[in-house]
């Protein structure tokens, strides 16, 4: 199966340095269909874009949350073959749900070599704004569920004072959503057995995060739906 490719392609190198994977690594997803083929340009020369960048960005989540080969085949085989890169950052979102917060201490070079470029001063600053990153003497603590977000909020083409507004909307959003279904689930499962419970938690945790990230999705497809049409 081809794909669409949005400007600009990506050669196989410059894919697999913006994903922080090496080329192997590359050949051998595409080679067990969790990749799927580039577009070939002239030359034969294979083209890629932003729906790899992202699948790749699934899959190293998934294999953050301990995922053999096996099992991640069998997440990505029960996906519709064409979800846009919205849709995959939204998978990558719920699978990364599943687990605690993961910080971790590395170098600058280590960092970079995650992020799969070069870090300014600028960049790090913006980074810790956001709380993805905080300077640990020489080298830095990294959350590194958040960091490819983090990343990518760099390109972003808004004032860094407008993302650091949306990210405190959002998160004040968020956990007043989350404190209602908390106590709509307390409630709900008052009567019953603590190991019980527990197990209910586990398995409604991505459930519910899907359902928000939904929701928030179509809620905000709307609002910019009639934000444009009222401009127009």
């Amino acid at each position: 199966m081809t794909t669409d490719i949005e400007e600009p392609a990506l050669t196989i190198d410059e894919l697999a340095a913006k994903a922080g994977v090496t080329v192997r690594t590359v050949r051998f997803y595409g080679s067990r269909g969790l990749l799927p083929p580039p577009a070939i340009g002239p030359r034969r020369v294979g083209h890629y874009g932003p729906a790899h960048l992202a699948r790749l960005a699934l899959i190293e989540e998934l294999q953050r949350q301990g995922m053999t080969l096996a099992a991640i085949e069998r997440y990505l085989g029960r996906l519709p073959a064409d979800l846009s890169v919205r849709d995959l950052a939204i998978q990558r979102a719920v699978v990364a749900s599943w687990a605690p917060d993961t910080v971790e201490s590395v170098s600058r070079e280590e960092l970079e070599r995650r992020a799969g470029r070069a870090l300014d001063e600028e960049d790090l600053r913006r980074l810790a704004a956001l709380d993805v990153v905080e300077r640990d003497g020489e080298g830095f603590r990294v959350d590194a569920g958040l960091l490819r977000l983090g990343l990518e909020l760099l390109d972003v083409p808004l004032a860094h004072e407008t993302i650091l507004a949306a990210r405190a909307a959002l998160t004040g959003h968020a956990r007043a959503a989350a404190q209602d279904l908390s106590r709509l689930l307390r409630d709900a499962v008052a009567e019953r057995d603590t190991r019980d419970v527990k197990s209910l938690s586990a398995h409604m945790h991505p459930l519910v995060v899907q359902a928000l990230l939904t929701s928030f999705q179509r809620s905000l497809r709307e609002e910019l739906r009639e934000w444009l049409d009222g401009g127009e």
